[in-house]
């Protein structure tokens, strides 16, 4: 069972930046392709970003396009969100996720974020105005 844990979530002003981590539990991490989703209070969990095993193909939501950058190392199987141009609107809890398969399949399931197969259990960003 892959268990994936997030870190670096906290408070940070608008217009800032912030980096979370999500580092996996196993080596087979690194054939899959990983995701971050975000829930912000009283809205569904939402799509952010992925990203292919091998890191050459990245998806994102159009509301952080050209503001966040996810990246992976798989050498230290963990996978990154770099967030720029913070606003309050991106005040949520943000959740790695991490989907095997071929890699066509599996961005499409992180991208549409169903039956996505393992999930963390989250670190809060909370994005002051």
């Amino acid at each position: 069972q892959v268990q994936l844990v997030e870190s670096g979530g906290g408070l940070v002003e608008a217009g800032g930046s912030m980096r979370i981590s999500c580092v996996a539990s196993e080596r087979r991490f690194t054939t899959y392709a990983m995701g971050w989703f975000r829930q912000a209070p009283g809205n569904e969990r939402e799509f952010v970003a992925a990203i292919s095993w091998s890191a050459g193909t990245t998806h994102y939501a159009d509301s952080v396009k050209g503001r966040f950058t996810i990246s992976r190392d798989n050498a230290r199987t963990a996978v990154y969100l770099e967030m720029n141009n913070l606003i309050p609107e991106d005040t949520a809890i943000y959740y790695c996720a991490a989907e095997p398969g071929p890699t066509a399949q599996a961005m499409d399931v992180l991208t549409s974020g169903h039956g996505v197969d393992y999930w963390g259990k989250g670190t809060l960003v909370t994005v002051s105005s």
